[in-house]
């Protein structure tokens, strides 16, 4: 298990405060620290901390991207029709427009990672307890 403290409390950037603004959107905790949002430009960047178990439901960023660049912890990402992919610190994904997608931490571990987003999100379904249960640890 990825150490508490690392992740909850970030090496580089902090965790930010509990992520009411997206809760309806989460399964779970997590944390938001918005390290960019400039109005004059059209991207995004934030640091997001996931508790052991959370996750985002899916969706898709419309008209844009994300980046996702992992700092600690053990997570997941996929998109749809697609295998999870574990991730640990140092992994970077990229989802392109349109594609359906979640991400999240390992039932056994804190995640973060720094989101680089532009577009609109649309969020979907939550991940089922079904699927996110079967997901197995590599």
């Amino acid at each position: 298990m990825a150490k508490f403290e690392e992740v909850k409390h970030g090496i580089i950037f902090s965790a930010g405060e509990k992520n009411e603004a997206f809760a309806d959107f989460f399964i779970g905790h997590s944390y938001l620290n918005t390290l960019v949002s400039d109005p004059e430009i059209s991207v995004g960047v934030s640091n997001v901390t996931f508790e052991p178990g959370c996750r985002n439901n899916w969706h898709i960023h419309h008209d844009g991207f994300q980046l996702l660049l992992v700092t600690g912890g053990a997570g997941w990402y996929q998109e749809e029709g697609q295998a999870a992919q574990s991730l640990k610190a140092g992994d970077v994904i990229v989802t392109h427009d349109g594609v359906k997608h979640w991400h999240g931490a390992a039932k056994d571990s804190w995640f973060e990672h720094i989101a680089i987003t532009a577009g609109t999100p649309e969020w979907l379904e939550p991940v089922s307890g079904d699927v996110y249960d079967r997901l197995e640890e590599k």
